[in-house]
């Protein structure tokens, strides 16, 4: 509107009125903006924006000096709107939550918002709603989808003891749980929190842009000043100046790396550290753990020995009985072959599982757990003798009231896509070594690396001997290390990246640069994608829109370009380089190798 007022009022000496309004009206926010970022020693291409405002204003170039303030303004528009788009997985994991949870006082039941929820209070979850809060069922049986949260597909039984997530949606039947944290501690919680902080937090690659336009500012200022001492044109100053403001294409930089955060999560990967999506491509060295990450993590029964006194069909049906209850990876595998048998579950009460201790429950009055054979014998150790040998594959000791009553050995089968990712990542992505790293016994590492192709291994290795051989490798080259375990938590910590699949705990996510909700290693390679394509784009926007403006800087010199013209064609090149950026918020597909 000044613009159309300026050309109508030509030939009248107010026709730069309405351009002093907008210098005025619009350049001084700007200014002040921009020297709160100059105070805090942030000297980037802003600075060539207040030096071409200034400039513009005391040689009476109104008109270029309201298209400079257009630029920035419409650069910022331009952020504002690729910002909302990028983050639309997160206003979608914020609206699946309840505003809403129902505590219950006594004998009623009021609605309360999810920030009043306490530790302790109880909270019935009616069919079909989602979880407000972490918390441990204390009345009624049900069902539970976790898919959202875990990736696991299957529903997850739920009764007295059992765990629930938040974010979790319930099945058909009610039931009552006692809050064990608080809506802003609990898993989904946390998951929004690394949505936001991944957004909110200023990672490497936007400091590699400061640092761009810490270079190039001073060089544009230099061959301003050349062009203006050399000719005597203090308008060939501003000229070159103007086609040097590329403000907006600095911004191109986070536009691409939330474009790519928001392009993961929509495949079921959460970017809790952004500067992963910088070094995934640099790395060469890639390290895994064994158990669920290339392997399904989805052991099949193979054998089940009891003592002489103890039946098969028996002590399958207690620990199918209690495992419906539980989330652990031999659940399913025992649950699938008491259901081969057809045989009848039992109900289960007390049931407790925590981290190291084993899965424990009352059944029939008798006292239920399932353990490893290691702590068994740490508290029993006479009852070494009764125990039948050790062998290769997995296996599950059970006691009834604290003594042996038989063992289950399980094996784990190699994830279908683990050969062929192993084999693709030198020839595709330049990684140089691969590796096993195990909690789990030689025996059964071995195995599993002769059918994957990997030569180097480490076996029966506890978390801080993991840390050691992760450090030793980082410090020869980039590593990435990815794993799905709490003992993983460090080791994930010390990888150049690390990648947790998500049916981890809450502190290996706490600990891994990039999340995988469902557990599948084309998932890895579709971050790999994405992180490599992120890499080009920012390269392509920040070197090549930087090209075009020096190319333009030469003419301004020269005298072919004025400033107003210079401010139009800068515009040009930012909205090209904003565009490029914008690639990755539009891309539907992202093509994999395996």
């Amino acid at each position: 509107m000044a613009i159309a007022l300026h050309f109508i009022l030509w030939d009248s000496p107010y026709k730069d009125l309405p351009l002093l309004v907008i210098m005025i009206s619009g350049g001084i926010p700007l200014f002040v903006q921009i020297a709160r970022k100059l105070l805090k020693k942030d000297f980037g291409a802003d600075l060539m924006a207040i030096i071409a405002l200034i400039t513009a204003a005391a040689l009476g170039e109104y008109l270029a000096g309201v298209i400079i303030i257009i630029m920035l303004a419409g650069g910022q528009a331009l952020e504002f709107y690729a910002m909302s788009k990028a983050s639309s997985v997160l206003h979608a994991l914020a609206n699946r939550m309840p505003a809403l949870a129902h505590r219950i006082n006594g004998t009623e039941t009021t609605d309360i918002p999810l920030a009043n929820i306490t530790i302790g209070d109880k909270i019935v979850i009616y069919p079909h709603e989602t979880a407000p809060v972490d918390g441990t069922v204390i009345s009624g049986h049900g069902t539970m989808d976790e898919s959202y949260l875990t990736g696991e597909p299957y529903l997850v039984n739920k009764a007295t003891g059992a765990t629930v997530l938040s974010g979790s949606i319930n099945g058909e039947t009610a039931i009552t749980i006692r809050a064990d944290k608080l809506a802003t501690d609990s898993r989904y919680a946390q998951i929004m929190k690394v949505m936001q902080d991944a957004e909110q937090r200023r990672p490497a690659m936007r400091r590699i842009g400061d640092q761009i336009g810490a270079v190039f500012a001073p060089f544009a200022l230099f061959v301003a000043l050349a062009a203006w001492l050399l000719t005597g044109d203090p308008t060939r100053f501003l000229a070159v100046l103007v086609v040097a403001t590329p403000c907006p294409l600095l911004i191109a930089i986070p536009i691409t790396l939330i474009s790519a955060i928001s392009m993961a999560a929509k495949r079921g990967i959460i970017i809790k550290d952004p500067t992963a999506l910088e070094r995934l491509p640099t790395c060469r060295t890639a390290i895994f753990d064994k158990t669920g990450t290339l392997t399904y993590g989805k052991p099949e029964m193979t054998d089940i020995i009891v003592p002489a006194a103890q039946d098969r069909d028996t002590i399958l049906r207690l620990a199918a009985s209690l495992e419906r209850y539980s989330k652990h990876p031999l659940a399913q595998a025992i649950l699938q072959a008491a259901n081969e048998k057809n045989l009848t579950l039992l109900d289960a009460s007390a049931v407790s599982e925590k981290p190291g201790m084993g899965l424990t429950g009352t059944i029939n009055n008798q006292r239920i757990a399932l353990t490893s054979r290691k702590k068994f014998l740490i508290n029993n150790p006479q009852s070494a003798q009764d125990l039948p040998g050790t062998s290769e594959g997995l296996e599950c000791l059970i006691t009834i009231d604290d003594q042996y009553a038989g063992i289950i050995r399980l094996r784990d089968a190699p994830r279908a896509d683990g050969k062929p990712f192993i084999d693709h990542l030198g020839p595709r992505h330049q990684f140089t070594k691969t590796m096993i790293v195990s909690g789990d016994r030689q025996s059964e590492v071995t195995y599993l690396a002769d059918l994957m192709g990997i030569k180097e291994t480490y076996a029966a290795q506890s978390p801080e001997q993991k840390v050691e051989i992760v450090r030793k490798e980082t410090a020869q080259s980039p590593t990435v290390y990815v794993g799905d375990g709490i003992n993983d938590a460090p080791a994930l910590t010390s990888a150049t990246v690390g990648i947790a699949f998500g049916q981890s705990s809450s502190i290996t996510a706490e600990a891994a640069g990039a999340v995988i909700m469902e557990n599948s290693l084309v998932k890895v390679d579709e971050l790999i994608h994405i992180s490599t394509g992120m890499r080009k784009i920012v390269l392509q926007s920040a070197l090549g829109g930087m090209a075009l403006s020096i190319i333009a800087m030469g003419f301004a010199a020269a005298g072919y370009i004025s400033p107003v013209a210079g401010a139009l064609l800068q515009e040009g090149i930012d909205i090209l380089a904003i565009a490029n950026a914008l690639r990755m918020t539009w891309n539907k597909s992202i093509k994999t190798d395996i």
